[in-house]
Protein backbone atom coordinates (compact mmCIF):
# COMPACT_ATOMS: atom_id res chain seq x y z
CA UNK A 1 0.00 0.00 0.00
CA UNK A 2 1.82 3.38 -0.86
CA UNK A 3 2.55 5.59 1.56
CA UNK A 4 2.21 9.65 1.88
CA UNK A 5 6.21 9.73 2.19
CA UNK A 6 7.91 7.96 -0.27
CA UNK A 7 10.73 6.03 1.71
CA UNK A 8 13.00 6.25 -1.77
CA UNK A 9 13.20 9.48 -1.32
CA UNK A 10 14.87 9.12 2.38
CA UNK A 11 18.59 9.18 2.95
CA UNK A 12 19.93 5.90 4.24
CA UNK A 13 21.51 6.06 7.81
CA UNK A 14 24.88 5.57 5.54
CA UNK A 15 24.28 8.61 4.01
CA UNK A 16 23.14 10.50 7.04
CA UNK A 17 26.50 9.49 8.59
CA UNK A 18 28.50 10.73 6.11
CA UNK A 19 27.17 14.23 6.21
CA UNK A 20 29.59 16.92 7.56
CA UNK A 21 28.27 17.53 11.00
CA UNK A 22 29.71 21.18 10.57
CA UNK A 23 27.72 20.88 7.91
CA UNK A 24 24.44 20.27 9.80
CA UNK A 25 25.52 22.81 12.44
CA UNK A 26 25.49 25.99 9.90
CA UNK A 27 22.10 24.84 8.50
CA UNK A 28 20.66 24.77 12.27
CA UNK A 29 19.42 28.31 13.38
CA UNK A 30 21.34 29.47 16.56
CA UNK A 31 19.39 29.71 19.62
CA UNK A 32 20.40 32.69 21.76
CA UNK A 33 19.08 33.29 25.02
CA UNK A 34 16.25 35.71 25.51
CA UNK A 35 17.72 39.18 26.90
CA UNK A 36 15.25 40.18 29.95
CA UNK A 37 13.80 43.61 28.94
CA UNK A 38 15.01 46.76 30.85
CA UNK A 39 12.86 47.94 33.39
CA UNK A 40 11.69 51.38 32.41
CA UNK A 41 13.37 54.75 33.28
CA UNK A 42 12.11 57.71 34.14
CA UNK A 43 11.53 60.40 31.87
CA UNK A 44 12.27 63.46 34.43
CA UNK A 45 16.05 63.29 35.85
CA UNK A 46 16.38 63.69 39.89
CA UNK A 47 16.60 67.08 40.46
CA UNK A 48 20.28 67.58 41.57
CA UNK A 49 21.39 69.67 44.46
CA UNK A 50 22.66 73.13 43.39
CA UNK A 51 25.10 75.25 45.83
CA UNK A 52 23.53 77.25 48.32
CA UNK A 53 24.05 81.33 48.30
CA UNK A 54 26.05 82.62 51.11
CA UNK A 55 24.18 84.52 53.38
CA UNK A 56 22.61 87.93 53.08
CA UNK A 57 24.19 91.03 53.61
CA UNK A 58 22.30 92.97 57.13
CA UNK A 59 24.32 96.10 56.48
CA UNK A 60 21.39 98.13 54.08
CA UNK A 61 18.42 94.94 54.87
CA UNK A 62 15.19 95.93 55.22
CA UNK A 63 12.69 93.40 57.34
CA UNK A 64 8.71 93.03 56.27
CA UNK A 65 6.37 90.11 56.98
CA UNK A 66 5.34 87.82 54.67
CA UNK A 67 2.67 87.47 52.45
CA UNK A 68 1.01 85.45 49.94
CA UNK A 69 2.34 86.21 46.45
CA UNK A 70 1.22 83.05 44.39
CA UNK A 71 -2.43 83.85 43.97
CA UNK A 72 -2.18 82.82 40.14
CA UNK A 73 -1.12 80.29 37.77
CA UNK A 74 0.94 83.29 36.39
CA UNK A 75 2.21 83.36 39.91
CA UNK A 76 3.46 80.18 40.34
CA UNK A 77 4.92 80.02 37.08
CA UNK A 78 6.68 82.65 38.20
CA UNK A 79 7.97 81.65 41.21
CA UNK A 80 8.97 78.01 39.50
CA UNK A 81 11.14 80.05 37.29
CA UNK A 82 12.62 82.29 40.43
CA UNK A 83 15.93 82.88 42.52
CA UNK A 84 13.98 81.76 45.30
CA UNK A 85 12.88 78.12 44.07
CA UNK A 86 16.26 77.35 43.58
CA UNK A 87 16.71 78.42 47.16
CA UNK A 88 13.87 76.56 48.29
CA UNK A 89 15.38 73.36 46.57
CA UNK A 90 19.11 73.97 47.31
CA UNK A 91 18.54 74.02 51.23
CA UNK A 92 15.88 71.09 51.26
CA UNK A 93 18.03 68.87 49.06
CA UNK A 94 21.27 70.44 51.37
CA UNK A 95 19.72 69.24 54.57
CA UNK A 96 18.95 65.59 52.64
CA UNK A 97 22.51 65.22 51.77
CA UNK A 98 23.71 66.06 55.44
CA UNK A 99 21.62 63.34 56.58
CA UNK A 100 23.10 60.50 54.41
CA UNK A 101 23.51 57.16 55.71
CA UNK A 102 23.79 58.66 59.28
CA UNK A 103 21.63 57.14 61.55
CA UNK A 104 19.60 59.56 64.68
CA UNK A 105 22.14 58.42 67.29
CA UNK A 106 25.72 59.19 65.17
CA UNK A 107 24.64 63.27 66.33
CA UNK A 108 25.69 62.45 69.58
CA UNK A 109 28.88 61.07 68.14
CA UNK A 110 30.50 64.77 68.36
CA UNK A 111 29.37 67.90 70.22
CA UNK A 112 25.85 69.33 68.77
CA UNK A 113 26.45 72.75 68.30
CA UNK A 114 24.81 75.34 71.32
CA UNK A 115 22.40 76.79 68.88
CA UNK A 116 20.73 73.53 68.12
CA UNK A 117 20.06 73.29 72.07
CA UNK A 118 18.66 76.56 71.48
CA UNK A 119 16.34 75.80 69.12
CA UNK A 120 15.00 72.55 70.45
CA UNK A 121 14.66 74.55 73.65
CA UNK A 122 12.13 76.72 71.70
CA UNK A 123 10.06 73.46 70.37
CA UNK A 124 9.84 72.44 74.22
CA UNK A 125 8.53 76.11 75.15
CA UNK A 126 6.04 75.25 72.23
CA UNK A 127 5.08 71.43 73.51
CA UNK A 128 4.70 73.37 76.70
CA UNK A 129 2.16 76.01 75.29
CA UNK A 130 0.24 72.69 74.49
CA UNK A 131 -0.39 71.70 78.78
CA UNK A 132 -1.35 75.55 78.84
CA UNK A 133 -4.59 75.10 76.37
CA UNK A 134 -5.82 72.22 76.44
CA UNK A 135 -8.90 71.14 74.41
CA UNK A 136 -12.27 71.48 74.38
CA UNK A 137 -14.55 69.24 74.79
CA UNK A 138 -16.34 68.87 71.46
CA UNK A 139 -18.91 65.81 72.21
CA UNK A 140 -16.82 63.21 70.42
CA UNK A 141 -16.37 65.04 67.08
CA UNK A 142 -13.31 64.34 65.41
CA UNK A 143 -13.25 67.29 63.35
CA UNK A 144 -10.41 69.87 64.36
CA UNK A 145 -10.55 71.45 68.01
CA UNK A 146 -11.25 75.06 68.57
CA UNK A 147 -8.65 75.37 71.07
CA UNK A 148 -6.41 75.26 68.86
CA UNK A 149 -6.74 78.85 67.90
CA UNK A 150 -6.31 79.62 71.56
CA UNK A 151 -2.60 77.26 71.02
CA UNK A 152 -1.98 79.48 67.84
CA UNK A 153 -2.76 82.71 69.57
CA UNK A 154 -0.24 81.73 72.22
CA UNK A 155 2.53 81.05 70.06
CA UNK A 156 2.17 84.57 68.46
CA UNK A 157 2.42 86.24 71.75
CA UNK A 158 6.03 83.99 72.75
CA UNK A 159 7.70 84.61 69.88
CA UNK A 160 9.35 87.69 70.29
CA UNK A 161 11.38 86.10 73.26
CA UNK A 162 11.71 82.85 71.65
CA UNK A 163 13.69 84.15 68.84
CA UNK A 164 15.77 86.77 70.88
CA UNK A 165 17.12 83.43 72.80
CA UNK A 166 18.18 82.50 69.37
CA UNK A 167 20.06 85.62 68.50
CA UNK A 168 17.87 88.15 67.04
CA UNK A 169 17.12 91.36 68.54
CA UNK A 170 15.44 93.41 65.70
CA UNK A 171 11.89 93.53 66.01
CA UNK A 172 10.98 93.65 62.22
CA UNK A 173 13.56 90.92 61.33
CA UNK A 174 11.38 88.35 64.97
CA UNK A 175 8.16 89.40 62.87
CA UNK A 176 8.92 88.43 59.59
CA UNK A 177 10.78 85.10 60.81
CA UNK A 178 8.46 84.08 63.51
CA UNK A 179 5.48 84.02 60.75
CA UNK A 180 6.89 81.23 59.18
CA UNK A 181 7.21 79.34 63.12
CA UNK A 182 3.45 79.92 64.13
CA UNK A 183 2.26 78.89 60.57
CA UNK A 184 4.23 75.36 60.67
CA UNK A 185 2.00 73.81 63.49
CA UNK A 186 -1.29 74.44 61.51
CA UNK A 187 -3.79 76.95 59.77
CA UNK A 188 -5.85 78.79 62.70
CA UNK A 189 -8.76 79.29 60.83
CA UNK A 190 -9.03 76.11 59.35
CA UNK A 191 -7.22 73.95 61.52
CA UNK A 192 -5.43 71.98 59.54
CA UNK A 193 -2.10 71.07 58.65
CA UNK A 194 -0.61 69.60 55.72
CA UNK A 195 2.79 69.40 53.62
CA UNK A 196 2.47 73.16 53.04
CA UNK A 197 3.14 73.69 57.21
CA UNK A 198 5.58 71.68 57.41
CA UNK A 199 7.60 73.48 54.49
CA UNK A 200 6.47 76.79 56.54
CA UNK A 201 9.25 75.36 59.20
CA UNK A 202 12.13 74.43 56.67
CA UNK A 203 11.11 78.12 55.64
CA UNK A 204 11.73 79.29 59.27
CA UNK A 205 15.46 76.99 59.35
CA UNK A 206 15.53 78.67 55.99
CA UNK A 207 15.82 82.35 56.98
CA UNK A 208 17.95 81.49 60.12
CA UNK A 209 20.48 80.14 57.91
CA UNK A 210 20.31 83.56 55.86
CA UNK A 211 20.92 85.43 58.90
CA UNK A 212 23.56 83.29 59.74
CA UNK A 213 22.18 81.72 62.51
CA UNK A 214 22.24 78.17 61.22
CA UNK A 215 25.20 77.28 59.35
CA UNK A 216 25.88 74.85 57.24
CA UNK A 217 27.68 73.07 59.34
CA UNK A 218 24.22 72.68 61.54
CA UNK A 219 22.67 71.06 58.93
CA UNK A 220 23.54 67.16 59.86
CA UNK A 221 22.01 67.94 63.81
CA UNK A 222 18.83 69.48 62.22
CA UNK A 223 17.93 66.66 60.38
CA UNK A 224 18.54 63.92 62.90
CA UNK A 225 18.39 66.20 66.10
CA UNK A 226 15.69 69.20 65.25
CA UNK A 227 13.46 67.61 62.73
CA UNK A 228 12.50 64.48 64.14
CA UNK A 229 11.60 66.71 67.23
CA UNK A 230 9.67 68.71 65.11
CA UNK A 231 7.82 65.45 63.78
CA UNK A 232 7.43 64.46 67.22
CA UNK A 233 5.61 68.03 68.74
CA UNK A 234 3.16 67.72 65.21
CA UNK A 235 1.77 64.47 66.25
CA UNK A 236 1.11 65.81 69.82
CA UNK A 237 -0.64 68.78 68.00
CA UNK A 238 -2.33 66.67 66.13
CA UNK A 239 -3.39 64.34 68.11
CA UNK A 240 -4.41 67.15 70.79
CA UNK A 241 -6.36 69.18 68.65
CA UNK A 242 -7.47 66.77 66.29
CA UNK A 243 -6.36 68.75 62.98
CA UNK A 244 -7.59 67.43 59.89
CA UNK A 245 -5.19 66.89 56.74
CA UNK A 246 -5.09 69.91 54.69
CA UNK A 247 -6.39 68.40 51.12
CA UNK A 248 -5.56 65.57 52.30
CA UNK A 249 -6.86 62.73 49.70
CA UNK A 250 -6.85 59.83 51.98
CA UNK A 251 -4.83 56.30 50.95
CA UNK A 252 -3.47 58.37 47.56
CA UNK A 253 -0.40 60.01 49.49
CA UNK A 254 2.73 59.13 51.56
CA UNK A 255 0.91 60.58 54.83
CA UNK A 256 -1.65 62.16 56.21
CA UNK A 257 0.46 65.04 56.96
CA UNK A 258 4.01 65.17 56.30
CA UNK A 259 6.38 64.22 53.35
CA UNK A 260 10.22 65.52 53.81
CA UNK A 261 10.39 63.00 56.47
CA UNK A 262 10.69 60.65 53.57
CA UNK A 263 13.05 62.32 51.49
CA UNK A 264 15.49 62.72 54.68
CA UNK A 265 14.99 59.41 55.87
CA UNK A 266 15.59 57.71 52.40
CA UNK A 267 18.64 59.44 52.51
CA UNK A 268 19.46 58.24 55.78
CA UNK A 269 19.11 54.51 54.67
CA UNK A 270 20.99 55.62 51.25
CA UNK A 271 23.44 52.44 51.38
CA UNK A 272 22.19 50.49 54.26
CA UNK A 273 23.98 46.69 54.34
CA UNK A 274 20.97 45.11 54.84
CA UNK A 275 17.74 47.62 55.12
CA UNK A 276 16.17 47.46 51.69
CA UNK A 277 13.29 49.17 50.72
CA UNK A 278 11.04 46.05 51.30
CA UNK A 279 12.35 46.26 55.09
CA UNK A 280 9.25 48.14 55.82
CA UNK A 281 7.07 45.42 55.88
CA UNK A 282 8.98 43.46 58.17
CA UNK A 283 7.81 44.16 61.60
CA UNK A 284 11.21 43.41 63.39
CA UNK A 285 12.84 45.87 61.18
CA UNK A 286 10.27 48.46 61.95
CA UNK A 287 10.32 47.72 65.65
CA UNK A 288 13.60 47.76 65.91
CA UNK A 289 15.39 50.16 63.84
CA UNK A 290 12.57 53.14 63.82
CA UNK A 291 14.03 54.99 66.61
CA UNK A 292 17.54 55.70 64.16
CA UNK A 293 15.67 55.98 60.88
CA UNK A 294 13.14 58.32 59.97
CA UNK A 295 11.59 56.61 57.35
CA UNK A 296 11.25 53.74 59.34
CA UNK A 297 9.74 56.02 62.10
CA UNK A 298 7.30 57.52 60.08
CA UNK A 299 6.31 53.84 58.69
CA UNK A 300 5.49 52.72 61.75
CA UNK A 301 3.59 55.55 62.95
CA UNK A 302 1.31 55.16 59.57
CA UNK A 303 0.16 51.82 60.14
CA UNK A 304 -0.31 51.91 63.93
CA UNK A 305 -2.67 55.13 63.22
CA UNK A 306 -4.64 53.01 60.50
CA UNK A 307 -7.67 51.09 61.80
CA UNK A 308 -7.01 48.52 58.67
CA UNK A 309 -3.47 46.53 58.49
CA UNK A 310 -1.47 46.41 55.61
CA UNK A 311 -0.08 49.32 53.80
CA UNK A 312 -1.54 47.70 50.58
CA UNK A 313 -4.49 49.26 51.79
CA UNK A 314 -4.15 52.11 53.40
CA UNK A 315 -0.96 53.60 52.16
CA UNK A 316 -0.56 51.71 48.43
CA UNK A 317 1.92 54.50 47.88
CA UNK A 318 4.34 53.60 50.38
CA UNK A 319 3.60 50.14 49.20
CA UNK A 320 4.27 50.67 45.59
CA UNK A 321 7.67 52.50 46.53
CA UNK A 322 8.84 49.38 48.71
CA UNK A 323 9.14 47.04 45.54
CA UNK A 324 12.14 49.86 44.51
CA UNK A 325 15.70 47.87 43.92
CA UNK A 326 17.51 50.34 46.53
CA UNK A 327 17.23 53.73 48.40
CA UNK A 328 18.61 55.43 45.85
CA UNK A 329 15.89 54.85 43.65
CA UNK A 330 13.47 55.88 46.42
CA UNK A 331 15.48 58.98 47.30
CA UNK A 332 15.53 60.29 43.69
CA UNK A 333 11.51 59.74 43.29
CA UNK A 334 11.62 61.75 46.95
CA UNK A 335 13.53 64.72 45.10
CA UNK A 336 10.95 63.77 41.86
CA UNK A 337 8.11 64.21 44.05
CA UNK A 338 8.95 67.13 46.10
CA UNK A 339 9.53 69.19 42.84
CA UNK A 340 6.20 67.76 41.01
CA UNK A 341 3.74 67.34 44.65
CA UNK A 342 5.22 70.33 46.90
CA UNK A 343 6.69 72.99 44.82
CA UNK A 344 4.38 72.38 41.53
CA UNK A 345 1.34 72.44 43.09
CA UNK A 346 -0.62 75.63 43.25
CA UNK A 347 -2.95 74.25 46.12
CA UNK A 348 -0.05 73.77 48.36
CA UNK A 349 1.96 76.95 47.45
CA UNK A 350 -0.71 79.90 46.85
CA UNK A 351 -0.21 79.63 50.83
CA UNK A 352 3.41 79.97 50.39
CA UNK A 353 4.05 83.12 51.71
CA UNK A 354 6.92 85.31 50.82
CA UNK A 355 9.13 88.15 52.94
CA UNK A 356 12.59 89.86 52.48
CA UNK A 357 14.47 86.99 53.39
CA UNK A 358 12.68 84.60 50.82
CA UNK A 359 11.63 86.89 48.66
CA UNK A 360 9.01 87.05 45.45
CA UNK A 361 9.67 87.90 41.90
CA UNK A 362 8.96 90.88 39.85
CA UNK A 363 5.65 90.39 38.74
CA UNK A 364 3.73 88.57 41.36
CA UNK A 365 0.61 89.28 42.67
CA UNK A 366 -0.14 91.12 46.43
CA UNK A 367 -2.77 90.71 48.30
CA UNK A 368 -3.55 93.89 49.14
CA UNK A 369 -4.00 94.63 45.45
CA UNK A 370 -5.96 91.82 44.28
CA UNK A 371 -8.26 91.71 47.77
CA UNK A 372 -7.07 88.65 48.99
CA UNK A 373 -7.24 87.91 52.77
CA UNK A 374 -4.18 87.39 54.63
CA UNK A 375 -3.43 83.97 54.84
CA UNK A 376 -4.01 83.55 58.35
CA UNK A 377 -7.67 85.30 58.26
CA UNK A 378 -9.07 83.26 54.93
CA UNK A 379 -11.17 80.56 55.59
CA UNK A 380 -11.75 79.06 51.75
CA UNK A 381 -8.49 77.77 51.40
CA UNK A 382 -8.86 77.12 48.03
CA UNK A 383 -7.60 78.62 44.57
CA UNK A 384 -7.37 81.66 43.57
CA UNK A 385 -7.40 82.90 39.95
CA UNK A 386 -7.02 86.82 38.67
CA UNK A 387 -9.15 87.99 35.87
CA UNK A 388 -9.47 91.62 34.59
CA UNK A 389 -8.56 92.83 38.33
CA UNK A 390 -11.32 90.15 39.96
CA UNK A 391 -10.15 87.00 42.17
CA UNK A 392 -12.11 84.18 41.66
CA UNK A 393 -12.52 81.03 43.43
CA UNK A 394 -11.45 77.90 41.07
CA UNK A 395 -11.88 74.41 41.09
CA UNK A 396 -9.59 72.27 40.75
CA UNK A 397 -10.04 69.08 37.97
CA UNK A 398 -7.31 67.13 39.12
CA UNK A 399 -9.07 66.65 42.62
CA UNK A 400 -11.63 65.21 45.14
CA UNK A 401 -12.84 68.76 45.72
CA UNK A 402 -11.11 69.40 48.89
CA UNK A 403 -9.88 72.89 47.41
CA UNK A 404 -13.05 74.01 48.63
CA UNK A 405 -11.95 73.59 52.53
CA UNK A 406 -14.57 70.19 52.89
CA UNK A 407 -13.95 69.02 55.82
CA UNK A 408 -11.84 65.84 56.44
CA UNK A 409 -11.65 64.14 59.77
CA UNK A 410 -8.29 62.78 60.51
CA UNK A 411 -7.72 59.02 61.43
CA UNK A 412 -5.70 60.29 64.82
CA UNK A 413 -9.08 61.83 65.63
CA UNK A 414 -10.94 58.43 65.29
CA UNK A 415 -7.95 56.58 67.47
CA UNK A 416 -8.28 58.93 70.43
CA UNK A 417 -12.12 59.12 70.14
CA UNK A 418 -12.13 55.09 70.55
CA UNK A 419 -9.47 55.61 73.66
CA UNK A 420 -12.13 57.91 75.21
CA UNK A 421 -15.13 55.45 74.68
CA UNK A 422 -13.02 52.43 75.84
CA UNK A 423 -12.74 50.35 72.74
CA UNK A 424 -10.65 47.84 72.13
CA UNK A 425 -7.84 48.65 69.56
CA UNK A 426 -7.90 46.51 66.78
CA UNK A 427 -7.56 46.18 63.16
CA UNK A 428 -10.71 45.79 61.03
CA UNK A 429 -10.99 43.15 58.47
CA UNK A 430 -11.68 44.62 54.47
CA UNK A 431 -14.58 43.43 53.53
CA UNK A 432 -13.57 41.90 50.01
CA UNK A 433 -10.23 40.57 51.16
Amino acid sequence: MPTAIDGASLPSRSKLASLDKSHIHDRLPRLTPRKKAPPPQNPVPAPETVPLPPPVDLSHFSFHEPTRRILSPHDHELFKASPTYSLVLSFVFSLSEAAADKKISSIHDTRVPDILEKVSSVLSAVEETIDQCPPADQGGSRFGNSSFRDFFDAIASQSFSWHSLLGMQSPSAIAEVSTYLRNSFGNRARIDYGSGHELNFIIWLLCLNRLSILPPSTFRGLVLLTFPRYIKLMRKIQSTYYLEPAGSHGVWGLDDYHFLPFLFGASQLLHHPYITPLGIHNELILEGESGEYIYLDMVRETMASKSVKGLKWTQPMLDDISGAKSWEKVEQGMRRMFVKEVLGKLPVMQHFLFGSLVPATEGMSKEEEVGVAPEEKESEGGEVMIDQDEVKHVHRDDAWGDCCGIKIPSTVAAAQEAKKKGEEDGFRRIPFD
